[in-house]
């Protein structure tokens, strides 16, 4: 007789992050997607606790995490630095994470070419979670993460008879240089594990439907919060009082992009005066005032119609 019968059954869980991926979809969230929310770290696990528990048969409370991992390639403090505010940042979500027990892994980003990149991260993470699993015997291993390099892993953990759950986003929109980007789960992971999640379609109905469970894993907008995402925005600071003139470069869901000089201007729909979002297309010329936000980026203030 399996010892766990219906409603009783408790099981043994892990969580493991792909930190960057996770970060993406975050942001995507946080600055694309109308609900304007990032991922709340608690909500995601509470969530986790309740599929589980239904495809289980068994109690979300019966659902324990017993550990939970980030991983993530993380910048030189050097090269941190040099970006406004990055190490305090970096910090706090070290205190998000650490405030809901998960347990962080960095390497070091590496300069390929000029260009930063993780390097390791995909290794690392399969040797940590294949080594818990098999020292902690977890029921279910969940895995929030896109790539196919975890395949051999999700297939290692069957074959020590864990189960496996995937959360997997896909998704489509418009960077800030107009083009559009992609964010597609691979196919074969998706195919491999036990329990596949179409987070982007069942976060839509559960929105639509206000259901709690998916409510909750987005974070509460609290001004009191100055963690990035995690509260209102703080005002930005007007450069000068000097009026600008250009174009719209793209649009997007309530933001888009001003071409300028250098580095192109971020705008949200409310930045708009006397003009409404839905009248605004590609190319249209506008007028505007730069400022500079908490983060000591350039932003479009102000935006109206030229006089």
């Amino acid at each position: 007789m399996d010892h766990r019968s219906k409603g009783t059954a408790a099981l043994k869980v892990g969580v493991f992050y792909d930190g960057s991926y996770f970060t993406h979809v975050s942001n995507y969230y946080n600055y694309v997607h109308p609900h304007r929310r990032r991922l709340h770290i608690g909500g995601v696990h509470d969530f986790i606790k309740h599929t589980l528990a239904e495809r289980e048969g068994t109690r979300p409370s019966l659902c324990h995490i017993i550990d939970a991992h980030f991983f993530r390639g993380r910048f030189s403090a050097r090269d941190a630095n040099e970006k406004p505010n990055q190490l305090y940042y970096d910090r706090v979500f070290d205190d998000v994470l650490m405030y809901n027990g998960v347990q962080t892994h960095y390497l070091p980003v590496k300069d390929l070419l000029g260009r930063k990149r993780e390097k390791g991260i995909d290794v690392l993470m399969a040797l940590e979670t294949y080594e818990l699993c098999m020292l902690k015997r977890f029921d279910v291993a969940v895995l929030i993460a896109s790539d196919g390099d975890h395949v051999p892993l999700v297939r290692k953990l069957h074959a020590l008879g864990c189960k496996t759950m995937l959360m997997g986003w896909d998704f489509e929109f418009t960077d800030e240089q107009g083009e559009q980007q992609t964010t597609r789960t691979s196919t074969d992971l998706w195919n491999e594990v036990s329990y596949p999640l179409p987070m982007h379609d069942l976060i839509e109905e559960g929105l639509k439907e206000d259901d709690e469970v998916v409510r909750d894993m987005f974070v509460m907008r609290d001004p009191s919060r100055d963690y990035e995402g995690e509260g209102e925005r703080p005002a930005a600071a007007l450069v000068d009082d000097e009026r600008h003139r250009s174009t719209v470069m793209s649009l997007m869901n309530g933001y888009g992009f001003i071409r300028y000089p250098d580095n192109n201007l971020f705008f949200r729909h409310d930045d708009l005066e006397g003009l409404a979002f839905e009248d605004l297309t590609v190319n249209d010329e506008v007028e505007f005032n730069v400022a500079v936000n908490h983060r000591g980026q350039r932003v479009a203030k102000r935006i109206t119609r030229p006089a």
